[in-house]
């Protein structure tokens, strides 16, 4: 997010459990084109996640201090040693973002799954992230870590149906990232539809 009325209003109206600030320079959503500063991020009440894309270590932990970041979010090919190196630097927590196409090669992800504190699983497409596609879901079923996870991907109203099987199933489902089904445009939230949609998720996972 990047706009300072929206995301305040966000927060008072629909009290998400984290924002994400994108440190990708290519993305539409790239929080340092916003005119804000940092100061107005790092005072924000909220857990914050920085999104970032094989960032240098050092690019990371200067984000880290000067917005209070509580999450890191890698979102390219970091390798697993990059993982160590970052946690041995930061008391930051960490996600680690798989791209999912048609399957998910468990084995491949396996050494991530004690190093990070979540995983989040997005659809692969060309670009990193921001899709509104969403992958086979039913994937997830055969999930085999005890590390939490994210599901990204196309998230949209009509998806709570599918989220509560899923939770049902896989019980470390701990969360949704939602992103462009829920935006006018990009980095600006739609705040009715999220406020509704959290609404009817909570209400379908009791």
């Amino acid at each position: 997010m990047r706009d300072r009325e929206n995301i305040s209003q966000l927060i008072t109206d629909s009290s998400p459990d984290l924002i994400g600030l994108i440190f990708y320079e290519k993305s539409p959503r790239y929080i340092e084109k916003s005119g804000a500063d940092a100061v107005f991020y790092r005072e924000l009440d909220i857990p914050k996640v920085g999104v970032f894309v094989d960032a240098a270590l050092e690019t990371i932990l200067e984000k880290i201090r000067d917005y209070s970041l509580s999450y890191v979010q890698l979102h390219g090919n970091e390798p697993v040693e990059y993982v160590h190196r970052l946690k041995a630097s930061s008391p930051v927590k960490i996600i680690k973002v798989c791209r999912v196409g048609t399957a998910v090669n468990w084995e491949e992800i396996r050494p991530f799954a004690d190093v990070v504190d979540m995983f989040l699983f997005d659809t692969q497409t060309s670009k990193f992230g921001g899709s509104g596609v969403q992958f086979d879901w039913s994937i997830m079923e055969q999930y085999p870590f005890e590390t939490d996870f994210l599901l990204s991907g196309g998230v949209n109203e009509e998806s709570v149906g599918m989220i509560h099987a899923l939770s049902t199933i896989v019980p470390r489902l701990s969360g949704i990232d939602i992103n462009s089904r829920f935006e006018s445009e990009p980095g600006l939230k739609d705040i009715e539809r999220i406020s509704k949609f959290k609404v009817e998720l909570k209400n379908a996972v009791r």
